[in-house]
C-alpha cells in the first residue's frame, strides 16, 4: 500500500516537473504575450495553492483515500483540456483547473503516510517519499523536453493524464481497504482551530522550511541557467548540474544515512539542511568554474536531502490525525507560493545572478538561525 502512495507521489511531482521546459513555449506558440506567458506559468501554482489548502480540509473529513480518487481522475480529465487549448485565454482557464485539480492529490497522498508511518520509522519513510520527488525532478524535465520535441506540448499533457487515470483506477481497489474511519474529537477543540497551525513552533518552522525550500528552487531555476550562460557553457550544462543535485540528494534518502532522520531531533537536521542550501548558494555566488559549480550543487543536493524530510517529520510531529490533513494542506500551498515567491522577488529587484545568489543565500542562512533560537522555546512548550 505505501508504496503504491509512493508512486502516486512521484507521477504528481512527475507531471508537475515535466511542465517546467514546455509550458512558456507552448504559451508563445499559442500567441500569448510575454505578460500573458508568465501569467500562465504562475497560473498553476497560484490555484495548486489554493487546491492544497482545500485538500487539506477535505482530507480531514472525509478522509484520504476519497480525496485521493477525486483529485486523480480530476487531474487526468483537466490534463486532456490541453490539446483544445486554442489561445492565451483558454490555457489560462486551463492552467487554473489543472493546478487546482492536482493540488488535490499530494496533501492527501502525504497525509495517508503520516497516519501510517510508525513513530520511530517517520524519518525514513519521509526520506523515502522525498526520494521519489527528487527522481520527479530528474526524469519529469528531461523527459518533456526530449518528447515535447518530436510531438508538442498537448502530447505530453494528454500521456500524464491517461496515467493520471490509470493511477485513480489502481487506487480505487488498492487503496479501497484502508477506508478513512473517523476520529473522536478532541475534547478542547483546539486542534481543529487552523490559528493553531499558525501558532505551533514546530509546525511554523515545518511551513517556513517548506517555502524557503521552494524559494531556493524558484531562485535556482531562474538565475542558474543565465550564470551558466555568462560563463559560456550551454543549456546542457545546466542541466547536468540540475541533476547533480538531485541524484545526490537521492542517495542521501535512500542509503543508510537516512536512519539519521529518525534518531536527531527535526530542528537540527531542518537547520543544517537550510544551512547547507545558504552556504551553496554564497558560492554560487563567487565560482566561475564548471567543476566548482558542481560542488555547490552537490552542497545544495546535501542541504536538500537533510531539510525535506525534517519539515515533514516535524509537521508529523506536531500534529495530530484529525487535523493532519489541513497542516498537510497549507505545508504544500507554502511549497506552491515559494517558486512564484523566489523567482518573482529576484525578478522584481532586478538582480544580476551574483546578487540574486548572495540574497538567496543570506536568506537561509537567516532561517537556519531562527530554527536553531526556536529549539529551546520548543522544549519548555513540549514540557508544558
Amino acid at each position: 500500500m505505501r508504496a503504491f502512495v509512493y508512486i502516486i507521489v512521484f507521477f504528481s511531482f512527475f507531471d508537475l516537473f515535466s511542465q517546467l521546459p514546455i509550458m512558456s513555449p507552448f504559451a508563445l506558440s499559442l500567441g500569448a504575450s510575454s505578460f500573458m506567458t508568465g501569467l500562465a506559468v504562475g497560473m498553476y501554482s497560484f490555484s495548486n495553492t489554493i487546491g492544497n489548502v482545500i485538500s487539506g480540509f477535505m482530507t480531514d473529513r472525509r478522509g484520504p483515500f476519497v480525496i485521493l480518487l477525486i483529485g486523480l481522475f480530476a487531474s487526468g480529465i483537466s490534463l486532456l483540456f490541453y490539446s483544445f487549448a486554442s489561445g492565451p485565454a483558454s490555457l489560462l482557464g486551463i492552467r487554473f483547473i489543472h493546478g487546482f485539480m492536482e493540488g488535490l492529490i499530494v496533501p492527501a497522498a502525504f497525509t495517508f503516510l503520516a497516519n501510517r508511518a510508525e513513530e520511530s520509522k517517520r524519518g525514513r519513510s519521509v526520506a523515502i517519499s522525498g526520494a521519489f520527488v527528487g527522481m520527479a525532478a530528474i526524469i519529469g524535465p528531461a523527459y518533456s523536453g526530449i518528447v515535447a520535441a518530436k510531438t508538442g506540448a498537448p502530447f505530453i499533457m494528454t500521456v500524464n493524464g491517461f496515467i493520471m487515470f490509470i493511477l485513480a483506477i489502481a487506487a480505487f481497489f488498492v487503496l479501497r481497504s484502508f477506508s478513512f474511519t473517523k476520529k473522536q474529537k478532541i475534547q478542547s477543540g483546539k486542534h481543529f482551530r487552523v490559528r493553531y497551525l499558525f501558532k505551533h513552533p514546530g509546525m511554523i518552522r515545518a511551513f517556513a522550511g517548506a517555502f524557503f525550500l521552494m524559494f531556493s528552487q524558484g531562485v535556482l531555476a531562474l538565475v542558474l541557467p543565465l550564470k551558466v550562460e555568462a560563463l559560456g557553457f550551454d543549456t546542457k550544462a545546466t542541466g547536468m548540474l540540475l541533476s547533480t543535485f538531485g541524484i545526490v540528494a537521492i542517495l542521501i534518502f535512500l542509503l543508510p544515512i537516512n536512519r539519521i532522520f529518525d534518531k536527531v531531533r527535526p530542528m537540527i537536521t531542518l537547520a543544517f539542511g537550510i544551512s547547507m542550501m545558504g552556504a551553496s548558494m554564497l558560492f554560487l555566488s563567487q565560482v566561475t568554474e564548471l567543476l566548482f559549480l558542481y560542488f555547490a550543487m552537490a552542497l545544495y543536493g546535501i542541504g536538500f536531502a537533510f531539510l525535506f524530510p525534517s519539515i515533514n517529520s516535524l509537521l508529523i510531529d506536531s500534529s495530530s490525525p484529525e487535523f493532519r490533513g489541513k497542516a498537510y494542506g497549507y505545508f504544500y500551498a507554502f511549497f506552491s507560493i515559494g517558486v512564484v515567491a523566489g523567482s518573482s522577488l529576484i525578478g522584481y529587484l532586478d538582480l544580476t545572478f551574483k546578487g540574486g545568489f548572495m540574497l538567496t543565500g543570506i536568506i537561509l542562512l537567516c532561517v537556519a538561525v531562527f530554527t536553531i533560537f526556536g529549539m529551546k522555546k520548543s522544549l519548555v512548550l513540549t514540557e508544558k
